[in-house]
């Protein structure tokens, strides 16, 4: 579908064409009638799909019509992480140029002058407001930010937001805002917690939810069915001769991260760490040093599997089976970005092969197995419906990533 055959006026689609906005995403072409409707929304789509522009469209669309106070903030989006608003915050002035709809990005730093220009915007009444949810927090705790003129009501990433911690933020923010207002949230997965939020904020929402694309045909994915034990020795043995420029490599919590973490620097790695026990400062200068080269290899959690813009990341390493099918794609969808190559490999030890094989079944198909090296013995066999491998009986051939 082209935007044209949507019900958005002519400024609007003055902006896509200047952008070169022609076809809509599905996620659009859903969303946007629902939105212009004036019905709360929830939406459940990858990184990736469109979702931004799904979102700020129909709003641009309202406010540029009229009828809203020019003196008050008329919409916040929320989202998780400094990097997300600022990629918001660029798409929505490209959107804007032609309408007479102000904006302000509202995130944290250590900046003073940043702070000024933000509350500066946040008091003269912003049109958009895009921020992080502790930085709002901070401006709305001084007393001089007035919500209660809020008509829209956005959460971006919402399953990430709560991920990092962000539930009772997000609550508290809602308490500045007026009841008779429009609520959309977007979510990658929808696990319970989502749910329940969506319950308590949305007032009987229209769902839009978009089938999980396939990885990329240009990424390479290997598996290693291991024992628990073997998977450090594994990555000693992958990096023994060289360390791909850009390795993430995800751990189901944490704890993990922190453990395995440890265990590669003393492996003497060059080697980061990311999950939500961080500061925001903390993981900004991780992901910093990771983008900059001075870090080979960053640990992280889930947190970081959406919404991480580095397009030549070479290798993806799943030190766990991730829980779900959208958590595999999401993760490993982080390599091969911008037309090029990637591998991504995944470590499958005895009790985590029932939920491999449930990803190889929603790929439809079969992802190599690697032997495990020979040095670290016998590994099990690949047997998912017990759930349990016995000896294979044979012993790995040597395998090495290079570049």
């Amino acid at each position: 579908m082209k935007f044209s055959e949507l019900n958005l006026n002519e400024q609007v689609l003055e902006a896509l064409d200047a952008m070169r906005f022609e076809e809509c995403t599905p996620v659009q072409e859903q969303a946007i009638p629902v939105i212009l409707e004036g019905r709360d929304l929830i939406a459940v789509a990858q990184t990736g799909t469109g979702k931004t522009a799904a979102y700020l469209l129909p709003i641009l669309n309202k406010l540029s019509e009229g009828g809203y106070p020019e003196d008050a903030i008329n919409c916040i989006v929320m989202a998780p992480t400094r990097e997300l608003a600022q990629q918001i915050d660029q798409q929505m002035e490209g959107f804007s140029y032609f309408m007479p709809v102000s904006s302000v990005a509202v995130y944290g730093g250590n900046d003073g002058i940043l702070f000024e220009q933000q509350k500066k915007g946040l008091t003269l009444g912003a049109d958009v407001v895009i921020a992080t949810p502790g930085r709002l927090i901070a401006h709305l705790s001084l007393g001089y930010v007035d919500l209660s003129r809020v008509s829209f009501f956005i959460l971006d990433e919402a399953d990430r937001m709560l991920d990092m911690g962000f539930y009772d933020d997000i609550m508290q923010i809602v308490k500045y805002l007026p009841r008779d207002r429009q609520t959309i949230m977007f979510s990658a997965t929808m696990p319970d917690k989502i749910q329940q939020l969506a319950k308590n904020i949305l007032n009987d929402p229209a769902e839009v939810k978009l089938a999980v694309s396939k990885p990329a045909d240009k990424i390479i994915q290997a598996a290693y069915v291991c024992y628990e034990n073997q998977k450090l020795g594994i990555i000693r043995s992958l990096f023994a001769e060289q360390v791909p420029e850009r390795v993430i490599i995800f751990a189901s919590s944490k704890l993990k991260v922190k453990e395995v973490t440890k265990a590669l620097k003393q492996m003497k790695l060059n080697v980061g760490e990311m999950h939500s026990d961080l500061e925001q400062a903390e993981r900004e200068d991780v992901m910093y040093k990771f983008k900059a080269g001075q870090v080979n290899i960053l640990v992280a959690t889930d947190i970081v599997a959406r919404g991480i813009d580095i397009d030549d990341i070479r290798l993806v390493i799943n030190y766990d089976v991730p829980h779900d099918n959208e958590d595999y794609v999401h993760r490993i969808g982080r390599t091969a970005r911008a037309n090029n190559d990637g591998v991504a490999i995944t470590f499958v030890s005895e009790k985590e092969q029932g939920a491999f094989r449930g990803i190889e079944r929603f790929l439809e198909k079969d992802i190599y197995k690697i032997p495990v090296p020979a040095e670290l013995g016998e590994a099990p066999a690949y047997n998912p419906r017990s759930g349990k491998g016995g000896h294979s009986g044979k012993k790995g051939g040597k395998r090495r990533w290079r570049k």
